[in-house]
């Protein structure tokens, strides 16, 4: 889903280059809040090691992109104009 643009203009290049940034930001707070959570995490009883907790990172990033693109917390949205505001001054 994409970050709906709130002006009446058409996106620019850097507007676009702005939005993904914050979008990759946002995923990666999300992947390490989903972390903090223990999400992914195998019970210690069936401990599979470091190629385990290797493949967990990336479920958990990849859900973390699926959480954002889906609309995410409004994170992306508030980094986006927050750095477009910089920009523009």
């Amino acid at each position: 889903m994409e970050i709906p643009i709130t002006a009446a203009t058409t996106a620019t290049p850097q507007d676009r280059t702005l939005r993904e940034a914050a979008k990759e930001l946002e995923v990666n707070f999300l992947a390490e809040m989903l972390k903090s959570a223990k999400l992914g995490e195998a019970p210690e009883a069936f401990g599979g090691g470091a190629g385990e907790n290797q493949f967990a990172s990336f479920m958990r990033l990849e859900q973390a992109r699926q959480m954002t693109e889906g609309g995410g917390i409004g994170l992306a949205e508030s980094l986006f104009h927050a750095l477009k505001e910089r920009i523009d001054d």
